[in-house]
């Protein structure tokens, strides 16, 4: 796939030499990025006699995918994004967009959770209040209406708004509306409660709260370099000091790999024949930034727009309000890259590495299957600057290119996954490995990703301790989530006095009930119909 040249070659680690009185630890987390972060913090609060060792390859935790420069920090929660919510038979179908929804107020109680006891701190430092716009404009415009119609009759969300009259919307987002011909159709609904999120500053206080606890141990510089199963179910992981080259190993009851693109090289070290089924795609990404104070003062929202016909869901482009190492920026993309490199921070060797003659046909195969991204790939590794700035201007018609600056975030893996006797596909969302016996778990894939990592990691809580979650811990678990094992959709009443209370404790913005726009006529009408 992408003309590369595949080895066939031995992936599994040598068996690392252990002893029967080796001492032995509760949890490996691999990676320190707010996957590993967050699944700490739980095992943490629910068994906190547990020792925990987490190894981080580079100087610092959240310094890779967790980034705020290289994760696009939307909260994304299903309001904006229109790829979540298809058209099928001219029925929308709104079912992804209300699963996220759902998984980001997960999130949402989680944090919430965490500081009100003091684990976390000032929640301005992490998430602020950024309404979410999803924007369409000619032939779109009657997805848009159809989608508002579908959506607003669902809990989740409730306060929505629509407007097709150019005036109001430039109330939401001036940016968008100045410079663009009068006569042009145009759309667009918001959401008050949306959010942005520095999720780089997520996992940095997350895991000084995990530094509180004696039985935490964070080796920094350390690069796992070998995982190996020992004869009595326990799990050998072997790192190497970056710093002083020092080899050493940990026996460990369970072993969470949250190292982003990295994870499926690291899962092949266990040699478990499930992880055959899976190989990965790199695929980065570029945004346009600015921080002229007049074009950010006069931005502090989200707005999506759709995906041309055919494009992955990662072309989805957005300009977005974000605030970053304490300054309030403006962003446009994201423009796909092309890399072997399965981490921002990683090897032009990644891709080589981590294909094998159990996944090499698969990939291949998949190539075949998608040759629109890859179509789409090579064309935006072809896009000039002037390209660029073209993209933006329909965003943003009145931008000034001297304004803007290119930025290079992080690395994604798209997983390609075939399951035994079924045919291979290239999968864009996350997915939980799991082992067998639940021993060893690994979170693979993108996008919602950081969004919704506290409910991820509570799915993969109940994939490798489903007794627990199911009895001692389910206490606990509705403490720290008071809507775990609920239906927000279906309880209205729940959904409204956990939006009530998270926003209150987060700084968010919360309005169910939205006053009538006077000058929205039309689209009262056409929602009506």
């Amino acid at each position: 796939m992408a003309g590369l040249i595949f080895l066939f070659r031995p992936i599994a680690s040598s068996p690392i030499a252990t002893t029967d009185s080796e001492p032995i630890t509760d949890v490996v987390l691999i990676g320190g990025g707010i996957m590993s972060a967050t699944l700490g913090t739980y095992l943490t609060e629910l068994e906190p006699n547990w020792k925990i060792s987490m190894f981080e390859r580079l100087e610092q935790v959240a310094d890779e995918s967790s980034n705020g420069w290289n994760n696009a920090g939307t909260g994304h929660s299903g309001f904006m994004e229109m790829n979540y919510t298809p058209e099928k038979n001219g029925q929308i179908d709104i079912s992804k967009a209300v699963a996220i929804a759902q998984q980001f107020e997960v999130a949402k109680q989680f944090w919430s959770y965490q500081v009100k006891h003091g684990l976390m701190s000032d929640p301005k430092e992490f998430i602020n209040p950024v309404p979410h716009i999803a924007f369409v404009w000619d032939k779109d415009v009657d997805f848009l209406t159809k989608r508002y119609a579908a959506m607003r009759q669902n809990p989740m969300f409730y306060g929505m708004q629509f407007s097709n009259n150019p005036t109001e919307i430039s109330s939401w987002a001036p940016l968008i509306i100045e410079g663009r011909k009068a006569d042009q159709p145009i759309a667009a609904t918001r959401m008050m409660i949306g959010a942005d999120v520095n999720y780089g500053e997520v996992t940095r206080q997350l895991v000084t709260g995990l530094k509180k606890s004696n039985n935490f141990d964070l080796q920094l510089n350390t690069e796992v370099t070998a995982i190996s199963r020992n004869n009595d179910g326990t799990w050998s992981v072997g790192f190497t000091n970056l710093k002083t080259g020092k080899e050493d190993h940990i026996k460990t009851r369970f072993v969470f790999i949250g190292a982003g693109g990295a994870a499926i090289k690291l899962l092949q070290y266990t040699g478990l024949p499930e992880v055959d089924q899976y190989a990965g795609f790199p695929v980065g990404g570029q945004f346009l930034v600015t921080n002229n104070p007049e074009v950010v003062k006069n931005h502090t929202v989200k707005v999506y727009g759709k995906a041309a016909v055919g494009a992955p869901p990662m072309s989805v482009p957005h300009i977005d309000t974000r605030y970053l190492d304490g300054e309030k920026h403006v962003l446009f993309g994201p423009f796909a890259t092309y890399s072997n490199k399965f981490l921002k921070h990683g090897s032009q060797t990644d891709l080589l590495a981590a294909t094998h003659k159990g996944n090499v046909l698969a990939m291949l195969a998949v190539g075949a299957e998608n040759l629109s991204l890859v179509k789409y790939l090579i064309s935006q590794v072809m896009l000039t600057e002037n390209d660029r700035f073209t993209a933006l201007q329909e965003y943003y018609p009145k931008a000034k290119a001297e304004d803007w600056h290119l930025v290079t975030a992080g690395q994604r893996v798209q997983i390609i996954k075939k399951p035994e006797g079924g045919a291979a596909s290239l999968q864009f969302g996350t997915e939980i490995f799991a082992s067998k016996d639940g021993s060893i778990t690994a979170l693979l894939g993108a996008s919602p990703g950081a969004s919704t990592s506290p409910y991820i990691m509570l799915e993969l809580l109940e994939k490798a301790f489903p007794e627990q979650t199911k009895n001692q811990w389910k206490p606990k678990l509705q403490a720290i989530i008071p809507s775990y094992g609920q239906s927000l959709e279906k309880n209205p009443q729940l959904l409204d006095s956990i939006r009530r209370d998270t926003s209150a404790v987060l700084g968010l913005i919360y309005n169910p009930e939205p006053k009538a726009q006077a000058n929205n006529t039309e689209a009262t009408s056409a929602t009506a119909q």
